[in-house]
C-alpha cells in the first residue's frame, strides 16, 4: 500500500459516480475507476463509490446484463448493492460525476444552499469523444447498449483518473499508468 504524500491535500479523495438507479452505469464506472486506481497503485488515495438518484433498486445487485458485460471484460460487479444518493453526500464527496443531464439536475437540486455545485459534473466531460456528454442508459435496450456503455465508461474513467492524478499531484505516487492503455 502506498504511503500518502506530505501535503495539505486531504486523502482519500472521495469520488461518487451517480446514475438513475445505481444498477447499470454508475456501478460500472465505480468498478472500472477503482480497478484503474488499483492498477496505478493509488488505492490509499481514493475512496470510490456509486449511487443512484432514484430509490427503486436500493439493495439490489447491478443489472444482470451489466454484470455479464463487465464479466466479459474481467471485471466483477457481483458485490455491488444499489444505494440512493442523499443530500448529505454533497458534503461527503470531493467529486461527484453524473452519467447524464437529468442525474446532474437531480443531484444539484439537493444542494439547497448552493454550496457544493462546483463538485458535481457530467462524467463525460472527461471523455475524449464526448458526443452529447451523457452516458446512454442501456436499461431498456439490448446487449449492444451495455457493450457501448462499457466502452464509453472505460475510456472516460481512464481520462478522469489522469486528470485527478494531475489535479491532486499524485504523478510520483503511481506505480504504473493505466491511462497509457487508453
Amino acid at each position: 500500500m502506498a504511503t500518502q504524500p506530505e501535503t495539505d491535500q486531504d486523502f482519500p479523495i472521495r469520488v461518487n459516480f451517480v446514475c438513475l438507479g445505481n444498477i447499470c452505469r454508475s456501478p460500472l464506472a465505480e468498478n472500472i475507476f477503482r480497478s484503474l486506481v488499483e492498477q496505478a497503485g493509488l488505492e490509499a488515495y481514493f475512496d470510490v463509490l456509486s449511487s443512484g438518484t432514484g430509490r427503486w433498486h436500493v439493495g439490489e445487485q447491478a443489472d444482470a446484463r451489466m454484470r455479464q458485460t463487465a464479466q466479459e471484460h474481467d471485471l466483477s460487479l457481483e458485490d455491488h448493492r444499489a444505494q440512493q444518493f442523499q443530500a448529505e453526500d454533497l458534503a461527503a464527496y470531493d467529486h461527484i460525476f453524473t452519467m447524464d443531464k437529468s442525474n446532474l439536475k437531480d443531484v444539484l437540486a439537493l444542494d439547497g444552499d448552493d454550496t457544493h455545485g462546483h463538485k458535481v459534473r457530467l462524467f463525460r466531460e472527461f471523455d475524449p469523444e464526448p458526443e452529447d456528454y451523457q452516458v446512454p442508459d442501456p436499461y431498456y435496450g439490448g446487449a449492444d447498449g451495455f457493450e457501448n456503455v462499457y466502452g464509453i465508461v472505460e475510456r472516460t474513467a481512464r481520462m478522469l483518473l489522469h486528470r485527478l492524478v494531475e489535479e491532486h499531484d499524485l504523478e510520483d505516487e503511481m506505480t504504473s499508468s493505466p491511462v497509457a492503455e487508453a
